[in-house]
């Protein structure tokens, strides 16, 4: 693994909450964090700034509102509650692996995390911290999708860096249609006229904006967050042609 070379320095990476379940249906497989983190950490220490903005589906999703009897709101703001848990959880597997990590929220919890502060996040970066983000934007009706291309944005990430459970975009799941095509690279317009279901269309079109590149890449495959790191062609490429 030490024979990679980084071609990003600093990145922003969207876990989704249910890359942490494993083959459960709810919370976190204590297995997958720890390889998770074993993952984050190899690329920490290649010298790699990085963020991460997670999601928190694995423990409740804000889309869920009605069948619990919820406002959407109220539902998303426990989302984003759920989303400081899994920071919390990987937070600690990384430190527990020497790499010094800060935990950021959108919403003020000072005796848990600090409040997110661009500079300030910039700093811990600079530092060689990694800095997870939670609370996706603090607002409910918005997703950690966009919460990520936005944070990516501020923090001066080069790339956004999407982690999935298939080898990238496709336009059909291929779970269910084994005859689903892959698309290598894809350019934001792509995306949004065809209407493919990889990341929302607001956090689509503020990346296109800013002409922010997204690689979308498969989490289960060992090692490949470094492989994305070091530029080789892994997963789908949306835009940021320049």
């Amino acid at each position: 693994m030490s024979d990679f070379t980084p071609r990003y320095q600093r990145i922003l990476l969207k876990l989704s909450g249910e890359a942490l379940m494993g083959e459960g249906e709810y919370g976190i497989d204590p297995s997958v964090l720890k390889r998770v983190a074993a993952e984050i950490s190899a690329v920490h220490k290649m010298g790699v700034q990085i963020a991460i903005v997670i999601g928190g589906g694995n423990i409740f999703r804000g889309l869920q509102a009605d069948s619990y009897g919820v406002g959407r709101a109220a539902a998303d703001n426990m989302g984003m509650l759920a989303t400081i848990i899994n920071a919390l959880a990987l937070g600690e597997a990384l430190d527990r692996l020497g790499c010094e990590s800060r935990i950021m929220t959108a919403i003020d919890m000072i005796k848990i995390a600090e409040p997110y502060i661009r500079m300030k996040a910039i700093r811990h970066l600079e530092k060689s911290r990694i800095v997870l983000v939670g609370a996706g934007t603090g607002n409910p009706y918005f997703t950690t999708d966009t919460a990520a291309a936005l944070r990516a944005m501020e923090m001066g990430a080069e790339v956004l860096l999407k982690a999935t459970k298939v080898d990238g975009v496709y336009d059909s799941d291929p779970e269910l249609e084994p005859s689903a095509k892959f698309f290598s690279t894809l350019s934001y317009e792509e995306v949004l006229r065809k209407n493919l279901q990889v990341m929302d269309i607001t956090a689509v079109s503020l990346a296109m904006d800013q002409e922010m590149p997204i690689v979308v890449f498969n989490l289960l495959a060992q090692g490949n967050i470094q492989r994305v790191v070091s530029g080789q062609p892994i997963g789908t490429t949306i835009g940021g042609e320049k």
